[in-house]
């Protein structure tokens, strides 16, 4: 005979209520149009006729040096403060976080930098992890999860392996420096 296991939770009305109230608001919830906008904006408003290429304000201002790649971030902490907002997971989070970081980071490189810019566009990205977390479905939602969980342990072991080679690198230099001098 199979006996089919079920699990009962017994909740209170308020508890109920809540739940209830998430789930319906995420499903008929959009994203601001703003937030498509902005990133609109920032990685693709302009386009080279005849090779495709679109970019946006974000290659412009990133070569003003320094200051250029931190006003762009601001704009892009305003799309992952607006994940918190619509109550994005936090591995979302962590994963519009690195997609800022990386656009940072490589941004402040002269000139490849821009380049990396115009390829990588960071705000469509997160306004497009943003509106998959507003669409999905309970059951989508928790796929999703477990992908942005991947993307996150992978670049976690990414940043392993260049913490370990630049500390193989600086543990080489210095003893290739230590015998130099010392013989």
């Amino acid at each position: 005979m199979n006996a089919e296991k079920v699990e009962v939770e017994i909740v209170d009305a308020d508890e109920a209520e809540r739940r209830f109230a998430r789930s319906s608001r995420r499903m008929n919830q959009e994203i601001e149009p703003e937030l498509e906008l902005l990133a609109h904006w920032m990685d693709s408003a302009f386009h080279i006729p005849g090779i495709g290429l679109r970019f946006g304000l974000d290659a412009f201002i990133g070569l003003i040096p320094l200051l250029g790649d931190t006003l762009t971030s601001l704009a892009s902490l305003y799309i992952l403060d607006a994940g918190r907002r619509y109550g994005v997971p936090r591995v979302t989070m962590i994963r519009m976080a690195a997609n800022i970081a990386l656009d940072y980071v490589a941004g402040m490189i002269p000139f490849v930098g821009d380049a990396f810019d115009v390829v990588w566009k960071a705000n469509q990205k997160n306004v497009a992890l943003l509106k998959r977390h507003v669409l999905a479905t309970p059951a989508e939602e928790r796929r999703a999860r477990r992908g942005d969980w991947l993307v996150v342990a992978g670049l976690a072991a990414v940043l392993a392996l260049v913490l370990a080679g630049t500390v193989s690198v600086a543990v080489w230099f210095w003893t290739a420096l230590f015998h130099f001098i010392f013989g």
